[in-house]
């Protein structure tokens, strides 16, 4: 059977073609809401038949750290994004890592496609195409996003009039951004496209919606339709998110948020910058609001003052130091701030209220960033061997869902 090694794990490569989803934002709340209201037929069938259990996400839980966290299989310790969001001290910058040029460990790609597969990404977000495609392209396989779907060619994206294939380009803040997403693997599959893809949604509907309220449930009605047609190919699926989603906000509706750099500014005066790591093009999901915060402080000396000023207010679940955090949340420290803020479940941290512009938020703020969005659903079309039976009860990470999907199933 071929095989390949990618950052010192080797991956099997089954006979029938392999599919791994990221549903973004799917907290396990929003499978079981659908399950037992007979939304998701085909996700029960393929519980019963596979494996359902759950799975660690990387900190913070974040878009960017896990998705890259699942495509190279290795902590943002090894592969050098710990956000979506950083501050670069020496070019004096606050940073979108939504670039290859950030990542210091390879995807999985290019090895599956030199192994004899042809590989297939496909993204609800721009932001996230250009890691996944890095060295993927010119071996001749595909990456491309829903989002900019119509801007795809065969030279760029290995692969061109996707609209004639899937359907014109949807709104990203939208379901459909997506449904979209697997709607395009399946046509991949179909046409021979690709026999191992990775697709990877938006969080738009779980920033929005409830597991229990009525858009969410068509959303995942949706989303077990196009799973009934990938598993009718014969493909052996794996399923996970890359964080979970919980409600932010005050009984008025308002965001519940601690804005730190105010409070900081207002206690020990100026010179303070808090980075927030959910910072990125997609405003309107959040507002640049989530439960977790770097601090670079502007005097060393007196940290250990200032964290126990944090540690203090009211919803503050951690105030970690870098090294402590580097090794406990397995981020690269040098690409982190002197503390590391946590913040539980109903909370968000933001930086002044000035910075934010929370008009975008509408009908409520739902986020993620912290501990109690790291657990994911962690879902297998096929039953898993013995060994990976043993190693779904410890301690699985959503990043080893290639490593199931590949290693772990009995095909």
């Amino acid at each position: 059977m071929a095989q390949f090694t990618v950052n010192q794990r080797t991956y099997r490569l089954p006979a029938p073609p392999v599919v791994v989803i990221c549903l973004d934002g799917s907290a396990d709340e929003y499978l079981d809401a659908a399950l037992v209201r007979g939304r998701m037929p085909h996700l029960q069938a393929m519980s019963v038949a596979g494996f359902r259990g759950l799975a660690r996400g990387a900190m913070p839980s974040f878009t960017n750290v896990n998705n890259t966290s699942i495509v190279t299989g290795v902590p943002p310790s090894v592969h050098g994004i710990g956000g979506n969001f950083f501050y670069d001290s020496a070019a004096d910058q606050e940073v979108m890592m939504n670039s290859a040029r950030f990542l210091r460990a390879e995807t999985l790609f290019p090895a599956a496609q030199r192994a004899g597969r042809k590989v297939a990404v496909v993204t609800a977000k721009e932001k996230l195409r250009d890691i996944f495609a890095h060295g993927l392209i010119e071996l001749g396989g595909i990456a491309f996003s829903s989002e900019k779907a119509s801007a795809a060619n065969p030279k760029t994206h290995g692969v061109g009039a996707v609209e004639a294939l899937v359907g014109l380009t949807p709104p990203i803040y939208s379901g459909e951004a997506s449904l979209y997403v697997l709607r395009a693997g399946v046509k991949l599959l179909e046409r021979g496209l690709g026999d191992f893809l990775y697709l990877s949604t938006t969080d738009y509907i779980q920033h929005k919606f409830a597991p229990e309220e009525g858009p969410a449930l068509d959303f995942y009605g949706g989303v077990d339709e196009q799973l009934g047609r990938l598993l009718k190919s014969g493909a052996v699926i794996g399923l996970t998110a890359d964080h979970g989603m919980n409600a932010k906000q005050k009984a008025d509706g308002s965001p519940n948020v601690v804005y730190l750099e105010t409070r900081l500014v207002q206690k020990f005066g100026k010179g303070f910058r808090v980075i927030l790591p959910i910072t990125d093009p997609y405003v309107a999901h959040h507002g640049a609001l989530g439960s977790f915060a770097q601090i670079h402080l502007p005097d060393s000396a007196k940290a250990a003052v200032i964290q126990e000023f944090i540690r203090e207010i009211p919803g503050v679940t951690e105030v970690l130091e870098r090294r402590t955090a580097s090794r406990l949340l397995e981020l690269p420290a040098d690409r982190m701030g002197d503390l590391v803020v946590c913040a539980g479940r109903d909370l968000v941290l933001g930086r002044t209220p000035e910075w934010h512009d929370l008009k975008a938020l509408e009908g409520g703020l739902r986020s993620h960033g912290g501990r109690y969005e790291e657990m994911v659903p962690l879902l297998l079309s096929q039953p898993l061997t013995p060994a990976y039976a043993a190693k779904a009860k410890a301690d699985p990470r959503n990043f080893d869902i290639f490593d199931f999907t590949c290693n772990g199933t009995s095909v």
